[in-house]
C-alpha cells in the first residue's frame, strides 16, 4: 500500500510568536506545491492561532504539542482537544519522550488522550521510543509494544488507521545521533506487526509511521527510503525554514 508521507515540524519551546508566524509563512510559500507529502507545523500554543489564520488555503496543517484528556474542567494550564480543534489544529502530540520523562506522562494517559482526541476529530501523533539504557539490554521492542498497545487500547479499527504513530528513540533525541535506517526500519516494522497483531493487517498497512530523532537534511532520504518509515517528526531542523524545506522535499534535488 501506498502511504502519503507525513513531515512534521515538533518547534517545542521555542521562537516569539512574531518569528513563528513568519517561519510559517516562509514554509507555506516554499512547501504548498508539494502535495505528494503531508506538511505539519507544530508551534507553542500561544502561536496556534495565528498560525493557523497565516496558513489558511494553503494544505499545511497545524498540530499541538499536547494535551489534556478532559473535555473541560478546572486544569490549569492545560489545553482540551475540543479547544485544540476549535483553534483549527488537525493533530496532537501526544507521548513525547519530553513529557513523559520531565512532566510523568504515563503509558495510560496517553491512550486516554488519544481516545478523547478521536472523539473531537483531531489525530494523535503518538510518541513512542526506548532509551539508551532499554536498548542496550534488548528491550526496545517489549518498550515500545506496552507503550503502543497502552495508547490504541481503546481505540477502533478506522481510529487506529487514522493516528500517526511517531518512532523517536530517546536516545536519538537532540543528541546528533541518529538510529542508521535499517535500525529504525526494524523498529517501524516491528510496529507494523503489533498493530497486525491486535487490529489486523490491512489496517496496518494504513498506519503511518514516523522517524524522529535528529532527522535534517543529510539523513532523512536514507531514513525515507526503508518500507515502513512514512515520514519524520523533526526538531531543530524545522526551526529554520532552509533545512525543514529540504526534509518536506527530499524525493528532489532543491536549490
Amino acid at each position: 500500500m501506498n502511504r502519503k508521507p507525513i513531515i512534521a515540524g515538533n518547534w517545542k519551546m521555542n521562537l516569539s510568536i512574531s518569528d513563528g508566524v513568519a517561519l510559517a509563512s516562509t514554509i507555506r510559500d516554499r512547501c504548498s506545491r508539494y502535495r505528494d507529502v503531508d506538511v505539519v507545523l507544530s508551534p507553542q500554543a500561544m502561536m496556534i492561532w495565528p498560525i493557523v489564520k497565516r496558513l489558511e488555503g494553503s494544505p499545511i496543517q497545524v498540530a499541538a504539542q499536547n494535551c489534556h484528556w478532559a473535555e473541560k474542567g478546572a486544569f490549569t494550564g492545560e489545553l482540551a482537544p475540543a479547544q485544540i480543534k476549535d483553534a483549527g489544529c488537525a493533530y496532537t502530540i501526544i507521548g513525547h519522550s519530553e513529557r513523559r520523562q520531565l512532566f510523568g506522562e504515563t503509558d495510560a494517559a496517553v491512550g486516554k488522550k488519544a481516545r478523547t482526541l478521536h472523539d473531537q476529530g483531531v489525530i494523535p501523533i503518538i510518541c513512542i521510543g526506548e532509551t539508551l539504557e532499554q536498548r542496550e539490554a534488548a528491550q526496545t521492542i517489549n518498550v515500545v509494544s506496552q507503550q503502543l498497545v497502552t495508547a490504541i487500547s481503546d481505540l477502533n479499527d478506522d481510529e487506529v488507521a487514522t493516528s500517526v504513530i511517531a518512532y523517536e528513540p530517546v536516545w536519538a533525541i537532540g543528541t546528533g545521533r541518529t538510529a542508521t535506517p535499517a535500525q529504525a526500519q526494524e523498529v517501524h516494522r516491528n510496529i507494523r506487526e503489533i498493530i497486525v497483531r491486535h487490529h489486523g493487517d490491512a489496517i496496518a498497512q494504513r498506519v503511518r509511521i514516523q522517524y524522529g530523532g535528529s532527522v535534517k537534511p543529510n539523513n532523512v532520504r536514507d531514513l525515507m527510503s526503508e518500507h515502513d518509515i512514512d515520514g519524520a517528526l523533526v526538531g531543530g531542523a524545522s526551526l529554520t525554514a532552509d533545512s525543514f524545506v529540504q526534509i518536506v522535499a527530499h524525493r528532489e534535488d532543491i536549490d
